[in-house]
């Protein structure tokens, strides 16, 4: 993973032959922007975003297991994951869907259980290009100290593992 700045934007990149994440934060802002294609069509991709079965497959870190405790992808629907790790540690994650328009937008909340009262709004848009998929997931946080908590947390490594498994799964079709 590159980190640098380019323009007072702090930048992060990893790159590979399969990935092209990146990680954008502004400073001052409360806004992360992360992008990545996938080598899948966006049909593919929103139902791997909206699809209990393979959120569970491709959601979260490797070394621990995805619950998908409730996935109701539709305006005033419910999420809730739980990432159990191999020693039995469970984190949950949960959020309300405001939008989830097949196959370009989804929008919805982000709140981690460990820090109730932080909520994130998300937006991730799907556009295909020559049967790629590029992703720009924008998350808005309530203050810049929590979108800085969120970046120090991490997030970015977590992000490229998910992301990296999602591509993996896309490409089992």
């Amino acid at each position: 993973m590159t980190i640098g700045t380019r323009n007072d934007r702090t930048i992060q990149e990893r790159s590979s032959p399969m990935a092209d994440l990146q990680v954008v934060a502004d400073p001052g802002t409360q806004q992360i922007v992360v992008t990545r294609s996938f080598a899948a069509p966006r049909e593919l991709v929103f139902k791997a975003f909206t699809d209990p079965d393979a959120v569970r497959r491709w959601w979260g870190l490797r070394d621990s297991e995805t619950i998908v405790d409730e996935l109701d992808a539709r305006p005033g629907g419910r999420w809730r994951f739980v990432q159990r790790s191999g020693d039995g540690d469970e984190n949950g994650f949960h959020g309300v869907f405001h939008e989830a328009t097949a196959p370009e937008r989804i929008v919805y909340t982000f709140e981690w259980e460990g820090l109730p009262g932080h909520v994130l709004l998300e937006t991730v848009t799907l556009e295909e290009q020559d049967g790629k998929t590029h992703m720009t997931d924008t998350s808005v946080f309530q203050s810049v100290a929590d979108r800085d908590g969120m970046l120090q947390s991490g997030m970015e490594s977590g992000a490229a593992e998910s992301f990296d498994r999602l591509d993996e799964y896309l490409a089992k079709g």
